[in-house]
């Protein structure tokens, strides 16, 4: 998933230098280390669930611009995400198209 996910970014020109995390904790530590400019997260992670890293992050003060990219897109997930502060979240399947409608607004 994490490739699918680089190679559409890549193919919707942002030529980012990406760093990944096998689960939610070790994201967690990442970001505590070396705060990105964005986090991509996937909601069902093994150690700590996207939405628990979320909320974690932003408990420890993180105001880093925070997205899901998932399998799932339930009504009920989008507004989960809504509320702990995630500015937007990618169902499957996904597009180029789909990840620059989404992260230009955030990016401007």
């Amino acid at each position: 998933m994490r490739q699918i996910v680089i190679r559409t970014l890549r193919q919707a020109g942002y030529d980012w230098d990406v760093r990944e995390a096998a689960d939610g904790a070790q994201a967690l530590e990442a970001v505590r280390a070396d705060e990105p400019d964005v986090v991509l997260s996937d909601w069902n992670m093994p150690e700590m669930t996207g939405i628990d890293l979320l909320r974690r992050l932003r408990a420890e003060g993180y105001e880093t611009p925070f997205g899901f990219v998932t399998s799932e897109g339930s009504p009920e997930m989008r507004e989960l995400a809504e509320q702990a502060g995630a500015l937007f979240l990618i169902a499957k399947p996904f597009t180029a198209e789909s990840f620059r409608e989404v992260i230009e607004p955030v990016l401007a």
